[in-house]
């Protein structure tokens, strides 16, 4: 699995982090998303997917 993020389309809500703080971050200054880990390991994968799918701004992108 590899992760992306779309900087530019985050509108800093923090459900990311929320669902899979071991991969997503939040930025101090504009909270905006931080990825920590592009490539999670196998038994992160359904936190990752269900970040991906809780990001209002869809600025998660997921590659298997």
């Amino acid at each position: 699995m590899k992760v992306t993020v779309d900087q530019d389309r985050c509108v800093a809500s923090g459900q990311c982090v929320v669902a899979a703080a071991e991969v997503f971050d939040q930025r101090d200054e504009d909270g905006v998303v931080a990825l920590l880990d592009p490539d999670p390991p196998a038994e992160q994968a359904a936190d990752v997917r269900h970040a991906a799918t809780v990001c209002p701004a869809l600025a998660i992108q997921i590659e298997d």
